[in-house]
């Protein structure tokens, strides 16, 4: 079997795998990579950035090179290499959980329990949720929803597409370290440096590809392009930015605003500043945009890595003529 059709089969085996299963309670890989990076950063910690760097370098060069020696040794054998794409992607992809977690907060606001709403919403953002109303809360799902779309699905299915499993597992292990430890804090600010800006550059193609989606799976198309284009430079991050001003236009709602995390207050812009305050009906849209979003991420990196291996066989054909 040619390696684009396994991964046409195997990520989408491994998104309805997760689909069906979500995430597992126990053993999961993505918490034993962050148990491993932890480990690692206790040895390696200091507060310099080339220390964070070598921590960089250390965990997702050897999360992919791993990845790479485990698909070189199964080479060769379809039914493994098949199972071993569909594995790796049920692994890194995280939307039906995330889906999940938004809908158990979404649940308890609508029931009138806002203080459920408040300790659930750590399963799902850093947030500091005491000081959040209900429209707080239902905002701050909504964000997460929209930015973890880019982060849990799409921008590991459009490494995947592009660099096969060690892409999959690579991207997950770079986005998995920048929650760790690229954040601003004051341990982190210099060791972290090298995690947050190496996920930047990761995440890049799969922001614009999330955003891209919303505009055209959200329903309407015309607010979330004029959202993504007048408001996406003015978050402070060169991903969410796209992501959330789209997924604001695409549900005609108002989002950014003052934030807490950790005891510091940010004061973000406002995306999609002509929308309506979120509401907690706007959860259930915002997870049924994302899966949306999903599914016609993996139609898209399928027909690119289809038609890739097309083109590069015309190629070939052309040279031998």
């Amino acid at each position: 079997m040619r390696a684009d059709r396994r991964f046409v089969y195997g990520a989408t085996a491994g998104l309805a795998g997760d689909l069906l299963l979500g995430d597992p309670r126990r053993g999961h890989p993505v918490a034993a990579f962050g148990r491993a990076a932890g480990g690692v950063e206790r040895v390696l910690w200091r507060d310099h950035r080339g220390w964070g760097a070598l921590h960089t370098v250390v965990c997702a060069g050897g999360a992919a090179a791993a990845a790479a020696l485990l698909s070189r040794g199964v080479r060769g054998r379809s039914a493994t290499s098949l199972a071993l794409t569909a594995a790796a992607t049920w692994a890194v992809v995280g939307g039906t959980s995330l889906g999940r977690e938004a809908r158990a907060i979404g649940g308890a606001l609508a029931a009138g329990d806002v203080e459920v709403a408040r300790e659930r919403l750590p399963h799902l953002c850093g947030r500091d949720p005491q000081a959040l109303d209900e429209q707080q809360i239902a905002r701050a799902v909504v964000e997460s929803v929209a930015e973890n779309t880019s982060d849990a699905v799409v921008g590991a299915l459009v490494w995947g597409a592009l660099a096969g499993v060690p892409g999959l597992v690579g991207f997950r292990a770079v986005n998995t370290l920048d929650a760790m430890v690229g954040h601003k804090s004051p341990r982190y600010r210099r060791f972290g440096w090298a995690s947050a800006r190496l996920d930047d550059v990761a995440g890049w193609p799969g922001a614009r590809l999330t955003a891209a989606l919303a505009v055209l799976a959200g329903g309407n198309a015309r607010g979330a392009a004029r959202a993504w284009r007048d408001d996406a430079k003015k978050h402070p991050s060169p991903n969410a930015g796209p992501v959330e001003a789209a997924f604001a236009g695409a549900l005609g709602v108002r989002l950014g605003g003052t934030l807490s995390y950790a005891g510091r207050v940010e004061h973000r812009p406002v995306l999609n500043g002509d929308g309506r305050p979120v509401q907690f009906g706007d959860i259930e849209r915002a997870v049924r945009l994302s899966r949306r979003v999903g599914w016609l991420t993996l139609a898209t990196c399928a027909a690119g890595r289809l038609a890739g291996h097309a083109l590069r066989a015309r190629r070939a054909e052309k040279g031998r003529g």
